[in-house]
């Protein structure tokens, strides 16, 4: 029987679990599988099961710092399991899968995230459904981390929050699903062994800022001026990847400003399906003439965890900018 490690993160999934213990800085709050036993018996039938709390947050409260703890706790029990599911508040989670799939190297064995929208301990919840197929995929060679969600799986840094009141929470729009489970479970892809010996590179830099562009933004203030502090900006832009440009607007002039100080500029889209295409419009090719990279077909979550990653591992803007194209964990097409 396969051995799973549940990392306890917090999140709606065992809210119930969480009442009068919540961590403290003598002792921090640890649960058995008992109460697993009570919601879902037989769940260990399925896996020889191992349970470990981590720390206990809503998800909108989590820092790379947790990505990092989180990170290492795999790290540290990687030879000792087979798979691993990280119950998780539905929030960030797909930053954090995000985040942990550039920092795992050489992945073997699944890394599976998922939540729910209603506590284990309600009576109409999904998360029985969601930690039963969790630990199951968990048992399988999917070496992967993934988000296990109302039946899909979906590969962690292709997924997205769509829904903060239905069970179907995410979506992958750029990127097929990789299993679903039916009457049995489809696994869409075939997977070889990873080449190498696992490695753990989680580090995150955090200087870096989002913006959304909107019609009458003021640019003076959206755009940040000192590089030290913001080494790299986001901008989700319109469509395809366009920019207002013309002489009432002063958006290029302060990503100038921006880029000739050092500063790396990625150009994303308010819209979640299909690829940004820097080309089409006058302003994607006036920034691109700047030096602003396209995201492709990322996603936001993608983009923001991935410059992190690469800002924490690389100096050179260069480096970091021909690194960001590229295709490092299946976070995009091309």
């Amino acid at each position: 029987m396969k051995r799973i490690l549940i990392l306890h993160t917090g999140g709606t999934i065992t809210m119930q679990m969480h009442v009068n213990q919540r961590d403290s800085s003598k002792k921090p709050s640890v649960f058995n599988l008992d109460f697993f036993d009570e919601q879902m018996p037989g769940l260990r039938e399925i896996a020889e099961l191992e349970s470990n709390t981590l720390f206990l947050e809503d998800s909108s409260n989590m820092v790379p710092d947790h990505w990092v703890q989180l990170a290492n706790a795999i790290e540290g029990q990687y030879g000792t399991f087979d798979g691993f599911v990280v119950l998780h508040g539905t929030d960030t989670m797909a930053y954090t899968a995000s985040a942990l799939s550039l920092a795992f190297e050489n992945l073997s064995k699944p890394v599976v995230f998922t939540g729910s929208q209603v506590p284990l301990s309600n009576r109409r919840t999904d998360a029985r459904r969601n930690l039963i197929n969790s630990v199951e995929l968990a048992t399988l060679a999917l070496p992967e981390v993934c988000i296990c969600f109302n039946d899909r799986v979906y590969r962690g840094n292709r997924a997205t929050k769509i829904s903060i009141g239905d069970f179907d929470a995410f979506a992958s729009p750029n990127h097929p699903v990789l299993a679903e489970f039916g009457l049995n479970l489809d696994i869409r892809s075939q997977y070889k062994p990873a080449p190498g010996a696992f490695r753990n590179n989680a580090r995150y830099d955090s200087r870096v800022q989002l913006v959304k562009l909107f019609p009458g933004m003021d640019c003076s203030r959206a755009i940040p001026h000192d590089t030290a502090e913001v080494r790299a900006l986001v901008i989700e832009a319109y469509g395809s990847g366009n920019l207002p440009v013309g002489d009432t607007h002063r958006l290029l002039p302060s990503l100038k400003n921006y880029v000739d100080n050092g500063g790396i500029v990625i150009i994303t889209s308010q819209a979640v399906y299909d690829e940004v295409d820097l080309d089409k419009y006058e302003g994607g090719r006036q920034a691109k003439k700047l030096g602003a990279i396209s995201a492709g077909d990322m996603t936001t979550e993608a983009c923001i965890t991935k410059i992190m990653y690469l800002l924490a591992h690389h100096d050179d803007a260069v480096t970091i900018r021909d690194l960001f194209r590229e295709n490092l964990a299946g976070e995009r097409t091309r």
